[in-house]
């Protein structure tokens, strides 16, 4: 059991795994605070009224999709800062021995 312990401390996979767990099982509920809560909040201080991805920019017969990269840009951001979070603060940083 000590050699698959320091296998798996060694290869950093426990850092790996925590944020592939934390980041799939609060990935929905970042998208839906972001598209029912900040979204709405966000385009009607644009002066927009309804959701956030909806605002486009077009130039000519393209249409660039500033409102959909904005709500993409928040929810990475969040679930980036909350996986942070949850990993310096229970210390997971540390369970990774290094080589010397």
């Amino acid at each position: 059991m000590k050699g698959f312990v320091d296998f798996i401390r060694e290869q950093g996979i426990i850092g790996l795994a925590i944020g592939f767990v934390l980041g799939g099982s609060i990935s929905k509920l970042v998208t839906s605070m972001v598209n029912d809560l900040i979204n709405p909040l966000l385009a009607l201080g644009l002066g927009r009224v309804g959701e956030l991805r909806d605002i486009v920019l077009r130039i000519g017969s393209a249409k660039v999709m500033v409102g959909n990269f904005l709500g993409t840009l928040i929810d990475f951001v969040i679930i980036a800062f909350v996986i942070y979070f949850f990993f310096k603060k229970l210390k997971l940083d540390r369970l990774d021995k290094k080589r010397v």
